[in-house]
């Protein structure tokens, strides 16, 4: 693992006096807009979806939530094999091209959908969607390979676009690089939220107002935009070459411990001659913990397992010390890190909100103002979270400080920890004002009637929503911070894929619970409660579930905090960082960055 590194830094060096004349400013445009149209397209897309999925292809209530669940998943979980194609095999430009075609045929096929009648199943004029004609298997294979065609081309463009245009601004030679880096850092999440908040909104409206053919083929022309913007500029980059990936580190540590498994390990405290470790490394013995991994660093055989340069013959075989301690990092926040998958079954409740807002008043002041799109009340989740954000480092930390006499105010878990328990209130105001939507409609005779308008205001959504942002900036933003304090600089980066693993699992977690409510609940003839008829449904027991289970994972939370221990003294091992390579640098900027970008 560490010789290719040393490799690649010279490598760097090399490429640089090569391309000398390339990157720099003038690549920014087609960098940044990459990234800024693919977020515009995607989240824009995903906000109202719902609506597509059930005027359009006339699925259920509960049937669209689990496509939209499952979509998700994928679209966060792909992120991480587009990282490891970039690290190992491809390199960061060559997997951002492809993730932007991928991307773009996708969204032209789901444009396509809207285009032809033939690829929905016939127009229904009835409101009850048992009674109009489910899609054909066909239909659906063309509107699910759109949804996979997508994911799969957000997994290469997101975990790399941030990293190549740092690329493009490495020159360490330069006196004044780390203040160019974080220029262009700062202009990247300030592009990033600004298309977010777009998405959210003005494609929202679009897709309202001028309809499904309109409002989905501005995406795809947005994308279109994208994919020319980027490939023009591939004479301007700076290309790095694949050179290494930590997943293939951890394999090779599992897959070496697991080879030596009938191997007896030393006492500890032995000699440092029986572990593998490097000239100059700091790590020259593995802790107690997890020891059976402590077998992959064992040298048997000194002259069989390594060369005359130092390096092990075969790195399946022998690990150093450094890659073993790299992985029980890993293992031991995983307890943590199961904890946010709770709250990102929260955090991903897009589907059954903007069904609510459709049957409640909108408009902003008065009956006849502004109008919000059902599906643009996302918005107020990413105020607040933009909000916490700006405040709490300027305003909160320093009044923190005086009674608490930390540098950081709360300690991350703590601030971990908060979000869970915000989250669980945002849950059960859900709940409370649906019971409240749900009580006006009957009152209002409304009961068998569940397209029609109930005369309550969809700002009783704005709470929930609010509280949803602000438990996401403690806790998302918590988690990236907890892994980045854990880890050395060279596995930053994994921070942020773990943040998405997590949002992954709980987009799983979601469908799988919307699924097995539904089953359960509509037995005997009952109604489900999460039917077609909000008005007869009962999507605040849904609520009052989550806010169940996401307590329980309050107390999850707690046990698994106290067994990992303080987090004071951040790192425990002295890791090998000192001058780091040019990756761990910009994963260091990349962890450190604005956590909007990893919380939405």
């Amino acid at each position: 693992m560490e010789k290719p590194s040393v490799q690649m830094k010279s490598g760097d060096v090399e490429q640089q006096q090569v391309t000398s004349k390339k990157g720099g400013l003038k690549t920014m445009p087609f960098v940044i807009s990459n990234e800024a149209f693919e977020k515009v397209a995607g989240i824009g897309l995903l906000a109202n979806m719902i609506l597509y999925l059930k005027n359009e292809y006339h699925m259920s209530n509960a049937t669209g939530a689990n496509v939209l669940f499952l979509w998700s998943a994928i679209s966060n979980f792909m992120p991480i094999l587009g990282a490891f194609l970039s690290d190992s095999l491809l390199g960061r430009f060559r997997v951002i091209a492809l993730g932007t075609f991928i991307s773009l045929l996708g969204m032209t096929l789901l444009w396509l959908t809207a285009v032809f009648p033939q690829a929905r199943p016939p127009d229904c004029n009835s409101r009850i969607v048992e009674n109009c004609a489910s899609p054909k298997p066909a239909q659906l294979a063309l509107l699910f390979l759109s949804f996979a065609l997508m994911s799969i081309g957000a997994g290469g463009i997101r975990p790399c676009s941030l990293a190549f245009g740092a690329d493009q601004f490495y020159n360490p030679s330069n006196p004044k690089n780390e203040r160019v880096l974080q220029s262009f850092f700062n202009w990247y999440y300030a592009s990033v939220g600004v298309s977010i908040m777009i998405s959210i909104t003005v494609i929202v409206y679009i897709q309202d107002a001028a309809g499904w053919v309109v409002g989905l083929g501005v995406p795809a022309g947005l994308m279109l935009f994208s994919t020319v913007m980027f490939l023009l500029g591939s004479p301007l980059y700076i290309k790095m070459k694949a050179n290494k990936s930590l997943f293939t580190s951890f394999a090779q540590v599992m897959a070496a411990a697991w080879k030596n498994k009938n191997l007896g390990l030393p006492p500890m405290g032995s000699d440092a001659g029986i572990w593998y470790y490097h000239k100059g490394s700091k790590l020259i013995a593995p802790t107690e913990k997890i020891r059976f991994l402590n077998k992959a660093c064992v040298i048997r055989d000194p002259e069989k397992e390594i060369d005359l340069d130092g390096w092990a013959r075969d790195p399946w075989n022998l690990c150093t010390v450094k890659q073993v301690e790299e992985l029980k990092a890993l293992i031991k926040v995983l307890p943590i890190w199961s904890t946010g998958i709770m709250i990102a079954v929260t955090i991903s409740q897009h589907s059954f909100p903007v069904l609510q807002a459709t049957v409640m008043n909108r408009h902003l002041f008065t009956e006849g103002g502004l109008q919000i799109p059902a599906g643009s009340f996302g918005v107020f989740a990413m105020i607040t979270l933009t909000i916490w954000v700006a405040i709490y480092d300027a305003i909160i930390v320093p009044l923190l400080c005086k009674f608490t006499k930390r540098s950081r105010g709360l300690t991350l878990k703590e601030r971990m920890g908060m979000g869970l328990v915000i989250s669980c209130v945002a849950t059960a105001v859900a709940a409370r004002v649906e019971s409240k939507r749900r009580a006006a409609a009957i009152r209002q005779g409304l009961a068998d009637n569940p397209y029609a308008m109930v005369h309550m205001s969809a700002m009783w959504l704005v709470p929930q929503y609010s509280l949803i942002g602000l438990a996401e900036g403690l806790n998302a933003i918590g988690q990236i911070e907890f892994y980045y304090s854990q880890f050395p600089k060279s596995m930053a980066s994994i921070g942020v894929a773990l943040f998405a693993l997590g949002m992954a699992v709980g987009n799983v977690v979601g469908s799988i619970i919307v699924g097995i409510l539904n089953t359960v609940t509509k037995k005997n003839g009952k109604v489900s409660w999460v039917s077609n008829n909000l008005n007869k449904g009962h999507y605040d027991y849904y609520y009052w579930l989550l806010t169940i289970l996401s307590v329980s994972n309050v107390f999850y939370y707690l046990v698994c905090s106290w067994a990992f221990g303080s987090t004071e003294n951040e790192n425990k091992l002295v890791w090998d960082e000192g001058e780091g390579t040019k990756e761990e640098e910009l994963d260091d900027h990349i962890a450190k960055g604005s956590p909007i970008v990893f919380a939405l």
